[in-house]
């Protein structure tokens, strides 16, 4: 759909959306937000927001309350939103996804963003959805039959995608990035997800980030790859994972506290460490060199 040809409401949004981001250059993502209707994703009214303390319920039926920078409830019970539209805006600027690429939406929820991924990407590309809960699956699956060009699965997302992706783009929290991300990432490919440590609240989880950061990693060469984190960001924590190194939380805590992460500009994996790091471990590291 041409910008121009979008409900008046729905351009505003983008604008709006966009402006918020800082994104003044982008076209093609000004009318990808436009062209996607938010209502389809989020279900029927009465339609509930998330003020960053407790959930309110939007006053109003009419469709077009939905298109403002607002986090909307989808599973209320279990903190799950259609995420911050500015946020996301931000995100797939930075990732700056071509016609016809190849792409993985891990932690898709009911589709909204990968929508919008769709129409980045267009009938020539690729889009591989996953989301680990079921019933959220299920509801992409519907809500995104309109685009052949997505294929939907339930599993988990940290084992995805498992052939080349141009563009990784991950919707939930880790303390590390997956084997599967960095070794299907395609060489001029860029993989941008959260990481953090998790809050604890009373000893337990809460199923969201105390500390975490919007991390992109571009692969350059075979074995080379720039890093930079782009903002500070609150997600929900990854499902389903085993029980971290002793101390990972710990130390990635610490490197959080040194506020050095706008240092951050390359990624080793796999390799000795070189020079100093912000945050490393034996297999894996972030680096102040550029490579």
């Amino acid at each position: 759909m041409a910008f121009e040809d979008a409900p008046l409401h729905r351009q505003f949004y983008a604008r709006q959306i966009l402006a918020k981001a800082g994104v003044a250059d982008s076209d093609r993502l000004l009318s990808a937000f436009a062209a996607v209707a938010r209502e389809d994703f989020v279900g029927p009214p009465p339609w509930l927001y998330n003020d960053f303390r407790n959930y309110r319920q939007l006053a109003s039926s009419d469709p077009v309350v939905l298109y403002q920078d607002a986090l909307i409830g989808i599973d209320v019970k279990r903190g799950v939103n259609n995420g911050m539209p500015s946020l996301h805006a931000g995100a797939l600027h930075a990732l700056g996804i071509r016609e016809g690429e190849t792409v993985a939406h891990l932690g898709a929820g009911t589709g909204y963003y990968t929508a919008i991924i769709a129409e980045l990407v267009g009938p020539s590309g690729r889009i591989v959805a996953v989301e680990y809960d079921e019933a959220l699956a299920q509801s992409a699956r519907k809500n995104l039959a309109a685009y052949p060009q997505v294929e939907v699965f339930t599993g988990d997302a940290t084992e995805w995608p498992t052939e080349d992706a141009d563009v990784i783009y991950a919707n939930f929290a880790l303390d590390h990035p997956p084997e599967a991300w960095i070794d299907n990432l395609d060489i001029g490919g860029r993989l941008l997800f959260p990481l953090g440590v998790p809050a604890i609240e009373n000893g337990q989880p809460t199923g969201f980030t105390r500390r975490a950061g919007f991390l992109l990693i571009d692969r350059r060469r075979a074995t080379s790859f720039g890093a930079r984190f782009l903002q500070p960001v609150s997600f929900v924590w990854a499902e389903g994972q085993e029980p971290p190194p002793a101390g990972r939380h710990e130390r990635l805590a610490e490197a959080f506290q040194s506020r050095r992460g706008y240092r951050v500009r390359s990624f080793r994996w796999q390799t000795p460490p070189e020079g100093e790091e912000w945050y490393g471990e034996e297999d894996w590291g972030l680096s102040f060199e550029e490579v």
